[in-house]
């Protein structure tokens, strides 16, 4: 690593670091990283199902006494929540370092969680919640730009497939806790749906003890002149993954760091350097999110109303579902790293689209039984959760490093926005119509949507496989400005 001085009065950086972390074999750090901060996704599917679930118990007198209303604003609390922390922690991620962000983001997830457990009222669960999605927001963009700079470039793929995708086993969890803690034979109507969040509390601390193990990201020092640091961590990287490689790679990137990136630079990078890059994940990150609104925003109302399964057995239902969501993203995610991006993610949106136009069609001409439904979701939802994995990944790995944290909670706010907003104003009035054919026509723009973006990402898709972040996105600070 060779440092000069720059004119700015900030030393310059040429080194190989990028390279070495690029070059190492898969070991326990990568374990580490990998659970240690993954488990974002995994919180983040707990979360969002055992609320779900405890809609019911939450409206009953001897809880909170909630209104319909009041449940539905108490996940708009949420999701708005973490919009707000994607956004904010998105910002001070690429400022302060993703060490120190992940640290706090869990923090604020852990204050919320437990907090909720101890409302007493609708207000005060709203905030609480509020306060939770702060925390889970924060977290997608500090942990995703931390996972894409410590992976190695040739496993980056399919180890973003598979974190995104364990939203999924989170949710399976999720609904077996519910189970537990809301059947009255084992514990008081008022305590049960308390212990509920107690678990994603105690889930939330151990992981907290974990990081303390993960290092701050190299790259992100390098932009910002910590060299000697950087440099430490890299050794002591290797050493936990057992590299004993004698030779130094020859590729070098050579850095004129500066000590804050300002919005201007997110806003030159969105719209003008990367704007063909922006349009791509918009249309990804929109579609994914309508499609998986089109279908969850109308299980329950489908399974009850038209194939007569009872309001208390919904939940086994989405075993399958999620099931299919999470072996997605595994069992696919190699390819998107041999096979390659553009082709794997054209591929996965086309299918999941033709999937659910033709799940649409047997849907409205009534020639599929309840567990037939199901299974049609479970094999669109495989292709699906690849294909809406594969738009987070493209978020984070197409933007130069500087800017990624809070990139990636632009495009998180969007899909969210396309999902929480767009999805439920449609299919609200979809659902009020109590048509099959009306559900129809919404299943059909989702499935479109879909096939616009495969589209999309077959022309001007990014061939970023095997390839290193500095390759695909040259970082701003390497450019003498």
């Amino acid at each position: 690593m060779t440092p000069s001085l720059t004119g700015g009065g900030m030393e310059s950086i040429t080194t190989n670091i990028p390279a070495r972390l690029d070059r190492l074999p898969w070991s326990r750090f990568h374990l580490l990283v990998v659970v240690a901060l993954g488990i974002t996704w995994i919180l983040d599917g707990l979360e969002v199902t055992i609320v779900g679930a405890m809609g019911g118990v939450l409206q009953d007198p001897g809880t909170l006494h909630l209104t319909g209303t009041e449940v539905g604003s108490v996940a708009s609390a949420y999701v708005t929540g973490a919009v707000c922390g994607a956004l904010l922690f998105g910002w001070m991620t690429d400022r302060l370092g993703r060490k120190r962000m992940f640290f706090i983001t869990l923090a604020v997830y852990l204050v919320g969680v437990a907090l909720s457990a101890l409302s007493w009222s609708f207000w005060s669960f709203a905030i609480f919640r509020l306060i939770t999605g702060f925390g889970i927001g924060g977290e997608y963009s500090a942990i995703n730009s931390a996972i894409d700079e410590l992976m190695p470039a040739r496993l980056r793929g399919r180890i973003d497939l598979i974190i995104n995708g364990s939203f999924w086993i989170g949710a399976a969890i999720g609904s077996g806790v519910a189970d537990i803690v809301l059947n009255t034979a084992l514990f008081p109507l008022d305590i049960g749906w308390r212990f509920g969040f107690g678990i994603g509390a105690v889930l939330g601390l151990l992981i907290l003890l974990l990081r303390r193990h993960v290092p701050e990201s190299p790259r992100w020092l390098l932009t910002h002149g910590y060299a000697a640091e950087a440099e430490r961590n890299i050794a002591d990287i290797e050493r936990r993954a057992g590299f004993h490689g004698a030779t130094a790679p020859a590729a070098t990137v050579t850095f004129h760091p500066r000590s804050r990136f300002g919005l201007g630079t997110l806003f030159r990078a969105l719209l003008i350097t990367y704007r063909r890059r922006t349009v791509l994940v918009v249309m990804l990150m929109a579609s994914q999110a309508f499609l998986y609104n089109a279908i969850f925003f109308t299980l329950g109302l489908i399974l009850t109303k038209f194939y007569g399964v009872p309001a208390a057995n919904v939940g086994t239902y989405i075993l399958p579902i999620a099931a299919g969501n999470f072996l997605g993203p595994l069992l696919l995610g190699h390819w998107f790293d041999t096979i390659g991006r553009r082709t794997m993610i054209a591929a996965t949106y086309a299918v999941a689209g033709m999937l659910l136009a033709v799940t649409a069609w047997l849907f409205a001409t009534v020639q599929l039984s309840a567990e037939g439904q199901i299974a049609a979701w479970s094999i669109t939802f495989f292709f699906a959760s690849a294909a809406a994995s594969a738009a987070y990944l493209s978020a984070g790995e197409l933007f130069p490093l500087e800017i990624r944290a809070l990139v990636i909670a632009v495009f998180y706010a969007v899909g969210t926005g396309a999902g929480g907003i767009a999805g439920p104003l449609v299919f609200g009035r979809l659902i009020d119509a109590g048509s099959r054919w009306a559900l129809f026509g919404g299943y059909i723009v989702a499935a479109v949507l879909m096939l616009v973006a495969a589209g999309t990402e077959a022309a001007i898709g990014i061939d970023a496989e095997r390839k290193s972040l500095e390759e695909i996105a040259a970082p701003i600070s390497s450019r003498h400005q």
